[in-house]
């Protein structure tokens, strides 16, 4: 049967079809405007705050299979669920190739636990991305800070090679992980300290640097080579 006799078909059945190839696919929580059955394009795009084009787009590159209903354009619960991954992922920064990797792995999955662990290692994959922009952008604010300093003459209290005071062992950790990322809620149960004694140890890191917040600690400390990128 042609691929148009087998459309005609499915039309005429009020069926659809979008090749599934997923194998298993980690739960994220889908839109909860999404309707039940066969999803439109329009339903599709609104759900996930995208364009029309961005769905295309997204089956150009082989993440998302549409079927049709007649002449409509529409999708699957399992298309959903691949759109609300490719979506997260994308707000993380991530590009195409790499969620076009995670897709072709989530492929394979023989379970759900498996399909689990595959996301995840990808996730963690981005998170250090980010960690390692975030160690630059905080270097390059803090050297956007000292160049200001001497462009009005002031004294350059942030690349002096010097903290004000020495940083006790328990502060050196508790910056480091502040320049991996961690809150100051990570910071209680990894240094399993009560959240008042955390606020001490950022407040006494932050004198000491002679900063005004966490993440110009950060900055200063990486500057000063404290604390490694």
């Amino acid at each position: 049967m042609s691929e148009e006799a087998h459309a005609s078909q499915q039309a005429e059945n009020g069926v659809y079809e979008a090749d599934a190839d997923s194998g298993f696919l980690p739960a994220i929580e889908l839109p909860k405007q999404l309707p039940s059955g066969a999803i439109g394009i329009a339903d599709m795009a609104d759900a996930f705050g995208v364009t029309h084009r961005t769905l295309h787009f997204y089956e150009e590159k082989g993440l998302l299979k549409a079927g049709r209903i007649g002449l409509m354009r529409v999708y699957d619960r399992e298309q959903a669920q691949r759109m609300a991954i490719i979506n997260a992922c994308r707000e993380t920064g991530m590009p195409i190739i790499i969620i076009q990797e995670l897709m072709k792995d989530l492929a394979k999955a023989s379970s759900r636990r498996e399909a689990d662990s595959i996301f995840q290692h990808f996730l963690e994959i981005r998170r250090r991305e980010l960690q390692a922009e975030q160690s630059t952008i905080l270097r390059q604010i803090g050297q956007l800070g000292s160049l200001i300093g001497q462009l009005n003459g002031d004294e350059d209290e942030t690349n002096d090679n010097r903290q004000n005071e020495v940083l006790t062992k328990l502060e050196l950790q508790c910056i480091s992980l502040i320049a991996e990322g961690y809150s100051s809620t990570r910071l209680t149960h990894a240094m399993e300290k009560t959240p008042a004694e955390i606020a001490a140890l950022e407040a006494g890191i932050i004198s000491k640097l002679g900063t005004n917040n966490r993440f110009q600690a950060v900055a200063k400390a990486i500057m000063l080579g404290i604390v490694e990128t």
